[in-house]
């Protein structure tokens, strides 16, 4: 008796392995269709639709200044979505949450290659949001 539960209990965990094995979660922006501009002294990033999404995204950006402007017009549905942006000694220069209209700038940093950092935790919605050279 005690061999047959077993099985009965087993069964339907032995048949929902492989589904939990393919239920990968895709940590990038791809099914979104992003449109990433990333040019000297110039990054744009935009989003539409974005949907539970929880990761952290780095990108390269060459700014040939000390200092940029960043422009947010991002709208959250839900969850969060937070700018980082790391000068070219890894100083941060900019940690503010995306919202859906701010014009403002990062503090003076070594210009170089810096590093924009999105971090998206179970976000949901437009993002849209760019750095220039200041």
């Amino acid at each position: 008796m005690k061999r047959r539960i077993f099985r009965f209990m087993l069964l339907p965990l032995l048949i929902g392995y492989p589904f939990i094995l393919c239920q990968c979660d895709d940590n990038t922006l791809a099914p979104f269709e992003p449109e990433i501009v990333s040019v000297t002294d110039n990054f744009e990033l935009q989003a539409t639709g974005v949907r539970n999404r929880t990761t952290t995204l780095i990108y390269d950006w060459e700014n040939t200044g000390n200092q940029a402007t960043v422009n947010h017009s991002t709208t959250t549905s839900s969850g969060s979505a937070r700018l980082i942006i790391k000068d070219d000694g890894g100083t941060t220069v900019y940690d503010k949450l995306l919202v859906p209209s701010l014009n403002d700038s990062t503090i003076p940093g070594t210009d170089g290659a810096w590093k924009i950092h999105l971090v998206l935790d179970h976000y949901y919605g437009t993002l849209n949001f760019r750095v220039q050279k200041l």
